[in-house]
């Protein structure tokens, strides 16, 4: 028999606001949702007391580390999900890691997070209002962690859409903009597709493996509602796939382009350089501290400069032939 839950809101809503916790309850046909954002250990440590979770998985939303996985309680009938999605950083442009703890039991959901979902927040806010609560949970709780992950789910796609933009801004300019400033908006835009990658992947088998299996207490078709959230995480990762191809590609496109660049220059310099060698050399032989017939013919130093013209305007002949200027 489940211990009474301190501080049990009544149906629909008691809001417990706290230094560092917002706890929220809805209740709707025998169904209760307990959502709680910046749980602290004491909040944590109640209300798995009161549903009877397994003290690993008390320990596994209390730990700050913990990897996206499923766990299940057959003997308390219940069934443990944790997700990461990502929240993206506009000070260092990076997503990171946001963690939902989920559990489910036959008349019970419970969500511990860090507060930094907006899905999460939104669904409190259509859970207080009666209709946008009864079509919430009106029907199951494994229909309603289907409606929380499926907006978790959706969240993430507009920030991929913001990617393939930024992309394609990038891959307009790469001709256009400064090496310098291409090749930084590069490094940020791979960097946070490694993060949301990174981010991402671990759920993948999470939810397959919701979608295998038979929860009886959950009344769910589990193949049809879970299969639907598996292949929504199958197009964010074939975006993230496509997205990560892409930003190689054009990684390898400013490089060549880069050192196309730098060979042109140094081209440049070495033409110089081999136009400059025989002036160079004249001058060090009419420069050494000997006899020099015609040294002091009053033209020596016109003709010395011209023959210098002259094979400098020879050799740029030369290379304008060869096309090489």
């Amino acid at each position: 028999m489940r211990k009474p839950l301190v501080s049990h809101p009544a149906p629909p809503r008691t809001v417990l606001s706290g230094p560092v916790s917002i706890q929220s309850s809805f209740t709707e046909g025998g169904l209760t949702w307990v959502d709680v954002a910046y749980p602290t250990r004491d909040d944590v440590l109640s209300i798995a007391d009161h549903y009877q979770f397994h003290p690993l998985h008390t320990e596994d939303v209390l730990s700050k580390l913990q990897r996206p996985k499923i766990d299940e309680n057959e003997e308390v009938e219940y069934v443990f999900v944790v997700l990461h999605f990502p929240v993206y950083n506009e000070i260092d442009r990076l997503s990171v890691a946001s963690e939902v703890d989920i559990f489910a039991g036959r008349d019970y959901v419970v969500t511990f997070h860090d507060g930094q979902l907006r899905p999460m927040r939104r669904l409190t806010q259509t859970a207080d209002d009666e209709r946008g609560r009864h079509l919430l949970m009106g029907r199951s709780s494994g229909f309603l962690i289907y409606r929380q992950i499926e907006a978790l789910i959706n969240y993430c796609f507009p920030m991929l859409y913001r990617l393939d933009e930024k992309l394609d801004a990038l891959e307009e300019g790469i001709f256009k903009r400064d090496v310098q400033s291409t090749v930084q908006e590069l490094s940020y835009l791979r960097r946070d597709i490694i993060a949301l990658r990174r981010i991402l992947k671990p759920n993948i088998p999470v939810i397959r493996y919701l979608a295998a299996r038979e929860l009886g207490y959950l009344r769910l078709d589990e193949d049809a509602y879970f299969g639907d959230l598996a292949d929504g995480m199958t197009r964010l990762w074939d975006m993230l796939e496509e997205q990560k191809e892409i930003i190689e590609g054009l990684d390898s496109t400013l490089s060549s382009l880069t050192s196309h660049r730098i060979n042109q220059e140094m081209k440049i310099f070495t033409l110089i350089s081999v136009i400059m060698l025989p002036m160079t050399l004249v001058a060090s032989v009419l420069g050494m501290n000997v006899a020099i017939p015609y040294a002091d013919h009053p033209l020596a130093l016109p003709a010395t400069i011209g023959v210098m013209i002259v094979i400098a305007g020879s050799l740029y002949l030369f290379f304008r032939l060869k096309r090489m200027i």
